[in-house]
């Protein structure tokens, strides 16, 4: 079988099963697996396939069509201006969490050398995109998975800032070390009887662990609150993702930690999404 006639079978086995962008998605696993770019498809889409290439890109295409995420399967995702190794145990970059990289990038538009914290750092999409745009920057991620940083370290490899980064396996609990002139984080905060109306691909896929808030769907971001308050130095700047209806309740824990709401930004949905505020 040809590449064009596979791409269009899977194509249509995912359009069977709901799957939206499906001749996209297929294009792309089979780019994933012959390992070429989508110019090449274009032009070469009647070279025929080996069976081992072919039997690749229908388990992938089966694995599609249950719902696995592409990101997961390619193991990559494009965010902000650089394309990140993900895994199924990161979280897949989202383009509202941008927002974030955009904010800092504002905040520090004039500074040379800051030294940034982030709790939960996953892929590293954020702080490694801002290491990347900012090269005297110095970044210190911590999570408590394993596997997301050995993910982060291979981001931080590919992006060419390992020199710049620090990684730390720990619960934001425990994690006493330095004085942070910025703190970012996109903690869990989904409520955990919502995780099961989530998009299926969400739900059935992406780690529980990065989703989940706890009963309020505030457990998490309590606690960096909590201890970003204690790291942070006098003036120092914290960039939250929240919920898009936890904006007032968040505004409280912040203030009552002694922090200053700088700005509340809205996301690509007019979402509130992203708190900025000051350490008084």
């Amino acid at each position: 079988m040809n590449i064009n006639l596979a791409i269009i079978q899977g194509a249509k086995v995912l359009k069977d099963n709901s799957i939206h962008n499906s001749y996209l998605d297929s294009e792309i696993l089979m780019s994933k697996v012959i390992e070429k770019d989508r110019k090449y498809i274009l032009l070469n889409s009647d070279r025929y396939l080996d069976n081992r290439d072919l039997n690749s890109f229908q388990k992938l295409i089966k694995k599609r069509s249950l719902g696995k995420p592409i990101a997961y399967l390619t193991n990559k995702k494009f965010f902000w201006d650089s394309e990140f190794l993900v895994s199924d145990d990161t979280l897949i970059p989202r383009p509202d969490t941008e927002l974030i990289v955009e904010k800092v990038l504002e905040l520090t538009a004039h500074k040379k050398k800051i030294s940034i914290l982030e709790i939960g750092v996953g892929t590293g999409c954020i702080l490694l995109s801002i290491l990347k745009e900012k090269k005297n920057f110095y970044g210190t991620g911590i999570d408590i998975s394993k596997n997301c940083l050995n993910v982060s370290k291979l981001n931080a490899i590919k992006l060419k800032v390992s020199s710049n980064l620090k990684l730390y396996k720990s619960d934001v609990d425990k994690f006493n070390l330095g004085k942070y002139d910025l703190i970012i984080s996109n903690p869990p905060y989904i409520k955990k009887k919502k995780l099961k109306y989530l998009e299926k691909d969400v739900a059935k896929f992406e780690p529980k662990l990065a989703l989940d808030g706890g009963l309020d769907g505030l457990s998490e971001i309590r606690k960096v609150i909590k201890k970003s308050s204690e790291l942070i130095k006098k003036g120092g700047k914290f960039v939250l993702e929240i919920g898009f209806d936890q904006k007032n309740i968040v505004i409280s824990l912040l203030k009552k930690e002694g922090f200053y709401i700088k700005s509340i930004n809205k996301d690509l949905a007019h979402n509130d999404r992203c708190i900025v505020c000051t350490k008084i």
